[in-house]
């Protein structure tokens, strides 16, 4: 009884934190917080394509540890290993571009603008620009004080279904909201090392993984090669082969013919209670951009800092000086 009580007043923080939220946050403190963000990132995006996979992961990552605060911005100093510094965020990317906005929000509006904001509006933009929904997302987040490697957990590409969706649902996500956010792979790639298993000695049987296409192992394996190497290192391919630039379905109708990359993207297509998700986004394109556009302000929402929590950092990577503990 006790315990249950506890989650329940947890949910209703959570509840009650997100309800501060609200779209055109900084429309009186800041009214160009918004344009700016946009424009900058629609200059990125006109040179660097990749930029929209790159900050997907980041808020990804970012929101599934301490929630949406930012906490992954945050550098290591000598004596102490923030969260950028994790293994699995040591292919998040993007950095500079956070920096950019952050550095041409305190011009216009100092102090007011929070970086956990700047990664949110900043990664919604970039997804409209590759063809994805546009949405109106909720601000008001401020950035957080903690960042520690250790606390990094995050469901790896080799998980079954059921291994990841306790993570999800860990930050009140549901079987729908995972599929849909593993969507965000149509735009996205990933180094050898995180699928090379599959291609020709998978979990020790010395043959390919049965359920990726055997024309797209071979090609792969040519890609990749047979050489273990760091996961950080070493040759990219796209998580959709075909329409890699573009945010659309095409990556679930891979999935359906079993030629996902990642194992826990192949995994959604075979999983009972996940094909038929798999199977409506494919044949359904705009059920599959209503449902992400809804998933990511659903994922923005998740353990935010608001009021006079949290600060409003001016330099995206370090602490404010006053609220510096241990960096």
């Amino acid at each position: 009884m006790e315990k249950n009580f506890i989650i329940l007043l947890f949910c209703c923080f959570i509840h009650f934190a997100s309800a501060q939220l609200r779209v055109g946050f900084y429309s009186s403190t800041c009214p160009r917080a918004e344009p700016i963000i946009q424009q900058l990132v629609q200059k990125r995006f006109g040179t660097d394509r990749s930029i929209t996979a790159a900050l997907l992961r980041m808020h990804f990552h970012d929101c599934f540890v301490r929630g949406c605060d930012a906490s992954i911005l945050i550098d290591s100093t000598k004596s102490t290993s923030s969260e950028k510094d994790a293994g699995p965020n040591l292919t998040v990317r993007g950095y500079e571009l956070i920096d950019e906005i952050k550095k041409a929000l305190e011009a216009a509006c100092p102090s007011t603008v929070s970086c956990s904001d700047i990664i949110t509006v900043a990664t919604r933009d970039a997804v409209a620009l590759a063809g994805g929904p546009r949405y109106n997302v909720p601000t008001g987040r401020r950035d957080g004080l903690v960042s520690d490697s250790a606390e990094v957990n995050l469901p790896g590409p080799s998980l079954s279904v059921p291994e990841a969706l306790p993570f999800f649902r860990a930050k009140g996500l549901t079987l729908n909201d995972m599929v849909t956010l593993l969507g965000a792979h149509t735009v996205g790639v990933a180094h050898c090392g995180f699928f090379q298993d599959r291609l020709s000695n998978f979990q020790g049987s010395g043959t390919p993984d049965q359920t990726m296409d055997s024309a797209l192992a071979a090609r792969l394996l040519r890609t990749c090669g047979t050489a273990s190497r760091p996961l950080n290192r070493g040759p990219t391919v796209f998580l959709d082969q075909n329409t890699s630039f573009i945010f659309d379905n095409q990556f679930y109708n891979q999935l359906r013919s079993k030629k996902g990359i990642l194992q826990i993207d192949q995994q959604l297509a075979l999983d009972r209670s996940s094909a038929p998700i798999v199977s409506s986004f494919a044949s359904n394109p705009s059920a599959f951009q209503q449902n992400f556009a809804n998933a990511m302000i659903k994922m923005a929402n998740i353990q935010v800092l608001v009021g006079k929590a949290g600060e409003i950092r001016k330099n995206c990577r370090i602490f404010n000086p006053k609220s510096r503990k241990g960096f």
